[in-house]
């Protein structure tokens, strides 16, 4: 009898997967399909129009790389991307740092740990623009004291970003550390206290080693989140304040993205050149993402 069920359950798994081989192409095909059309038709497209100049896609006119030449020759091009490097740079320390011991203050069986979670979190919620304009009043009351206001100062500007991001992601990435902290063996902490290990050095040496892959994910979100920021800078700021230098307008608060939505703007003889923006600015971040996906990868420890 069991020798019998046994027989008939092999039948039955093998029926299933020759049914899933021979149908699953109709199944995935409309995702398939939807997935070239709403990503890689684009994606080529644009990659195509960065080396034409056009007001639609119906009119291009190829040019070369003459759209790269003046993307690169923009002032406000290269401030843009030191400038998202620096602020790419500053928030990914802030953000990690301060949402890693927020995750650890909170997984130590603190009272109230459930609620304070929730309070954290909820930052992360509010839209983007949102944000801006309630920060930029917030910036605004207390600089008025002081006789200025945020979009005044490119120092103010930048750190009034730094500031909103940080404290709409923080809750956020703290969420991730949560869980890698509970899923950090406790036969290895157990292990690290007999052997006389104090706090300092089980969270350097235990603790650390086992969130890495939760390290990893909210540096790779913290990276590419500080690079392709629009939304925020664009309430903030908008950019501002601007000067005029070498030959061209540099907008002092303004990331990569919002200088290529700018670019776009200024008129159609510069739509072929934000497009050649837009190419530079995805390559650039997908290779930082994955040269940090690498990195940190390789410290990682198997469990």
């Amino acid at each position: 009898m069991a020798k019998m069920k046994r027989d008939t359950a092999a039948v039955n798994s093998a029926l299933i997967r020759n049914s899933i081989r021979r149908w699953f192409p109709l199944f995935i095909m409309p995702t398939f399909l939807c997935f070239l059309i709403g990503f890689v038709w684009p994606f080529a497209q644009g990659i195509y129009l960065s080396f034409c100049n056009f007001n639609t896609p119906r009119d291009a006119e190829w040019v070369g790389l003459g759209n790269y030449v003046k993307a690169f020759s923009d002032p406000g091009f290269q401030h843009a991307f030191w400038n998202t490097a620096g602020f790419a740079i500053v928030t990914i320390v802030i953000i990690n740092v301060f949402a890693f011991a927020i995750a650890y203050a909170l997984t130590q069986h603190m009272r109230g740990s459930n609620l304070f979670r929730t309070v954290f979190f909820m930052p992360n919620l509010i839209g983007g623009v949102v944000l801006g304009y309630i920060w930029s009043m917030i910036f605004d009351a207390i600089l008025k004291r002081y006789d200025t206001y945020l979009t005044a100062n490119a120092t103010y500007g930048f750190w009034g970003l730094v500031i909103l991001v940080a404290w709409q992601q923080i809750g956020y990435m703290m969420i991730i550390y949560i869980a890698g902290l509970q899923a950090v063996p406790e036969d290895m902490l157990e292990a690290a206290k007999i052997d006389g290990a104090n706090k300092w050095q089980t969270l350097w040496k235990v603790t650390i080693p086992n969130v890495m892959p939760s390290i990893t994910i909210c540096t790779f979100l913290t990276l590419t989140n500080g690079f392709k920021l629009f939304d925020q800078n664009l309430a903030l700021t908008g950019g501002a304040p601007s000067v005029m230098a070498n030959g061209g307008k540099i907008n002092m608060t303004e990331l990569l993205a919002l200088n290529i939505y700018s670019t776009y703007n200024i008129n159609k003889n510069w739509h072929g050149a934000a497009q050649a923006k837009a190419v530079v600015f995805f390559l650039l971040v997908a290779v930082l993402a994955i040269a940090q996906q690498s990195a940190t990868r390789s410290k990682e420890v198997q469990q």
